[in-house]
């Protein structure tokens, strides 16, 4: 049985700036790609990543929501394992500036330098439903409620 609670995982997570964003290209692929949630990590259950509306992962978005993020931390200096985490949510795209400048963060100029004013940004949340780890000695899982 697992030990950690859910505030436990979310202070796991605080640390990962990158994670890999999944979602369903159609025909049973997968879409995989990697993301930075940019340090934005005060952990509810939400994911927020910044996007171009004119991309394939927020197309497959669109088409089906049901998405997955795959979280991993390397190994401590003592030896001890890393942690393993996934989640399976639904992802939504949020075009509200209101809301984007919320998880706004300056590194982002770096990918779309006129910041929010940058032609076809949008927000992609990831709500989880369920978020599973490991941590190489125990395992387990948490449904929302969280």
């Amino acid at each position: 049985m697992s030990s950690k609670t859910f505030e436990d995982l979310a202070k796991s997570m605080k640390d990962i700036d990158f994670c890999m964003l999944c979602t369903n290209g159609g025909g049973g692929v997968i879409s995989t790609r990697p993301m930075s949630n940019n340090r934005d990590v005060e952990y509810d259950g939400d994911s927020y990543f910044f996007s171009y509306e004119e991309t394939r992962k927020v197309e497959e978005i669109a088409g089906n929501p049901s998405t997955t993020l795959t979280f991993t931390a390397p190994p401590s200096l003592f030896g001890k394992p890393g942690i393993f985490i996934a989640v399976q949510g639904d992802a939504s795209v949020i075009k509200d500036r209101a809301a984007m400048e919320k998880h706004w963060v300056a590194d982002l100029d770096r990918w779309f330098p006129e910041g929010l004013d940058t032609p076809g940004i949008v927000m992609i949340r990831v709500r989880a439903a369920e978020i599973s780890y490991w941590d190489g000695e125990e395992n387990g899982s948490f449904s929302r409620p969280f």
